[in-house]
C-alpha cells in the first residue's frame, strides 16, 4: 500500500509517483514518525551538496553541466580519499553515561576492499582507478568547477541586484516628487 508522501502536494510529480508506486518505491521527505528528521536530511546535504555546490540556485544548462562534472570529481574525492568513521556500538563510562564507539577511519574504497565481496577483476579495476587519481589535481579541479559556478551565480545575482536597485531608485524618485496638484 502506498503511503502518502510527507511533502506538500504542490511539489509532487504525480507521474513519477505513480511510476514509483508500481515498482513499490516510496517517497518521503524524512523517516516516518521522526518529526525532527529534517535536520538529519539537511546534515547529509550539508556534507556534500552544500559543501561543494554551495547554496545557490543553478538553473541554466551551463550550470547543470558544470555541476555534473563537479559531482564526478567530488565522488572520486569522497570515495577514494575521504576517510570516515563508522559506529560500531556503545559503551558506558564509570558514571554510567553511554558513549558511542567507532571503528578506525577508512575510505569507502578501502572498506569495500576489506569487505571481501569484490571479484579479483573488480578489485583490479578499482585499484587502477585509484592509481590514476592525483589527489592534488582532484582538489584543483573541484576548486575550478566551484569558481566557475560562483562566477555564474555572481553574474545572475548582480543582474538581479542592479534591477532591484533601479526599481528602488524609481520608487524613491516617485516618493520625492510628491503629489502634483493643479495650481489655482
Amino acid at each position: 500500500m502506498l503511503q502518502p508522501p510527507v511533502e506538500p502536494a504542490e511539489f509532487i510529480n504525480h507521474e513519477v509517483m505513480h511510476w514509483a508506486a508500481d515498482r513499490l518505491i516510496f517517497f518521503t521527505r524524512g523517516r516516518p514518525y521522526q518529526k525532527n528528521d529534517q535536520a538529519t536530511v539537511e546534515s547529509k546535504n550539508n556534507h556534500a551538496v552544500r559543501k561543494f555546490g554551495f547554496h545557490y540556485r543553478y538553473d541554466t544548462a551551463d550550470q547543470r553541466a558544470i555541476l555534473a562534472a563537479l559531482w564526478q570529481v567530488v565522488g572520486l574525492k569522497l570515495n577514494y580519499f575521504t576517510a570516515t568513521k563508522k559506529p560500531t556500538g556503545w559503551t558506558q563510562d564509570a558514571s554510567g553515561r553511554r558513549k558511542r564507539l567507532y571503528d578506525k577511519p577508512k575510505t569507502p574504497y578501502h572498506r569495500l576492499l576489506d569487505a571481501g565481496i569484490l571479484s579479483t577483476a573488480q578489485q583490479e579495476e578499482l585499484a587502477a582507478i585509484y592509481r590514476r587519481i592525483n589527489p592534488a589535481q582532484l582538489t584543483r579541479q573541484i576548486l575550478t568547477y566551484q569558481d566557475r559556478l560562483i562566477s555564474l551565480a555572481k553574474d545572475k545575482t548582480l543582474t538581479i541586484a542592479a534591477d532591484l536597485d533601479s526599481k528602488h531608485q524609481a520608487r524613491q524618485k516617485r516618493r520625492t516628487t510628491g503629489i502634483r496638484t493643479k495650481a489655482s
